[in-house]
């Protein structure tokens, strides 16, 4: 009889994008097997999982609101809402396992499962792990985590170090840097800087970069610019006119971002920094700081020891940012130096591990 797995989470291209690669694995292993999708309703997931083929129910959920208490009044009503929806979602799928990948939709799923007594598998993909993940991590069956050193979050016979699943197209990417150069209308015999502020843009990195615009084309940098929604409008009027930048609020294909791109601004979500280690790219990290427990700058700092990137501090961008990428545009060095050391830290088959000690649980072998 073929298995039934739910993998539940999102809210992000973080937690959603490593949740559709594991989904992936777990097909190529088994072709028979029926995966469901949970989610938030309203969020990233219900438009991204279909557009990847894959069936998604959505919760009445919401995280808690650090920013305005107010905002936090239905919340209790909405999380009972949402647990009576995962009985009805249960009661009609019967999964024999739940996938949670972060994000506030997979608490009550794997809360629910846990006290079913289905087996229920935790995917972690930041150094510094999520509360949920946390309270769920006690009675999951394993534990993956995209880094080492987790044992202060969960138990240590839990734990399986995978590394983080990077998206196929970024992993097996053939892309040459004059394909992707040409991708975005730009020119091959200038240095190409990549910015992304993650799948919903950065308020920061933008403004940033909009004050330092001409500073960096006249440093001979061309721009691939990745907004996000909410500065998309303003980065269009700030580049009209202007040759040699690309500026856009998402980028569909990222394998030919990273193709074209010599030297990379970003901020330090893990999925985010996963992807760079493959893609082997030069990279200033601005950490979103206000990420729960600020565990951006705890992604970032592993890398940084390793003198694998550099990082400026969100508060000190609007001053450094721009001239610390000019700096690094003109240091073939430095640049030579960063990419050696990210390129060791690239995980490209963590999607398949995962894959791999799931189904090997479900078919009774001990792991």
């Amino acid at each position: 009889m073929s298995k039934k797995i739910i993998i539940a989470g999102g809210g992000t291209g973080g937690h959603i994008f490593p949740a559709i690669a594991i989904a992936n694995a777990l097909k190529n292993k088994e072709g028979d097997i029926e995966i469901l999708f949970v989610g938030a309703k309203g969020k990233m997931e219900m438009e991204k999982v279909p557009q990847a083929g894959y069936k998604i129910e959505g919760l009445d959920i919401a995280g808690f609101n650090r920013s305005s208490l107010i905002k936090n009044i239905g919340l209790p009503f909405k999380l009972v809402k949402s647990f009576l929806q995962v009985r009805r979602i249960f009661k009609s799928f019967r999964p024999d396992a739940v996938i949670g990948v972060g994000g506030y939709s997979s608490f009550p799923v794997l809360r629910f499962a846990q006290a079913k007594g289905i087996k229920t598998f935790i995917h972690e993909s930041n150094s510094f792990a999520g509360k949920s993940n946390m309270m769920l991590g006690r009675k999951a069956t394993k534990v993956f985590t995209g880094s080492d050193g987790m044992e202060k979050f969960f138990p240590a016979e839990k734990i399986v170090v995978t590394g983080n699943p990077v998206r196929l197209a970024i992993a097996n990417a053939s892309v040459s840097r004059a394909e992707g150069v040409q991708f975005f209308g730009l020119q091959e015999n200038k240095k190409t800087l990549l910015v992304v502020g993650g799948s919903l843009g950065a308020r920061t990195i933008n403004e940033a970069v909009d004050k330092g615009l001409d500073e960096l084309i006249a440093a001979g940098l061309q721009l691939i610019w990745q907004t996000g929604k909410p500065y998309a409008e303003t980065a269009r009027q700030r580049c009209e006119g202007k040759k040699g930048v690309w500026a856009n609020e998402f980028i569909t294909k990222m394998e030919y971002a990273y193709a074209a791109a010599d030297m990379v601004v970003a901020r330090a979500g893990a999925m985010t920094v996963a992807e760079l280690c493959v893609a082997k790219k030069p990279v200033i990290f601005v950490p979103y700081p206000f990420a729960a427990e600020d565990h951006q700058t705890v992604n970032a700092m592993q890398l940084v020891n390793k003198q694998a990137a550099l990082l400026v501090k969100d508060a000190e961008a609007m001053q450094k940012l721009v001239k610390m990428t000019v700096d690094l545009a003109g240091n073939e060095q430095q640049q030579q130096e960063l990419k050696s050391n990210i390129s060791k830290l690239a995980v490209t088959d963590a999607d398949s591990k995962v894959a791999d000690i799931i189904l090997e649980i479900l078919n009774g072998k001990s792991i």
